[in-house]
């Protein structure tokens, strides 16, 4: 089955992850996106184990699940971290100074948001086209 992972950053700066149209909603935080995805994992690995222990059936929803993940503007900006910002904002044209503030987690509007996200994919299929020789 293949759900939806919302990804992230909260107020505190920690990370989180959420599975919001299971029933069974598998979670995971941490202070960085590595740490979040990890303890999502793991609480879906105890999920599971919780139901073996219990002697009971694994739910439908939790069999073969595939992810797709969604990010927040933060959240992306993390997890393409090595992206060099400001070099990308120049791109994107969007202001350095405030990209660094999107990527703290600071409000974006969609437009800005769809700039963003258009950079990210654009820069994809530019690297997924690259040959060296």
């Amino acid at each position: 089955m293949k759900t939806t992972v919302l990804i992230e950053l909260g107020k505190d700066g920690s990370f989180g992850l959420h599975t919001p149209d299971l029933e069974n909603i598998i979670i995971g935080n941490g202070a960085t996106l590595v740490e979040a995805k990890a303890d999502f994992d793991s609480c879906l690995n105890d999920m599971k184990a919780s139901y073996i222990e219990d002697g009971e059936q694994l739910p439908e929803e939790l069999k073969n699940l595939e992810f797709e993940y969604k990010y927040d503007t933060a959240s992306a900006l993390e997890e393409f971290s090595f992206i060099n910002l400001a070099a990308f904002s120049k791109i994107v044209g969007i202001n350095d100074t405030l990209m660094r503030r999107y990527k703290k987690g600071e409000y974006i509007s969609r437009a800005q948001a769809q700039r963003i996200q258009d950079g990210i994919n654009q820069l994809g299929r530019k690297m997924a086209a690259f040959t060296m020789v």
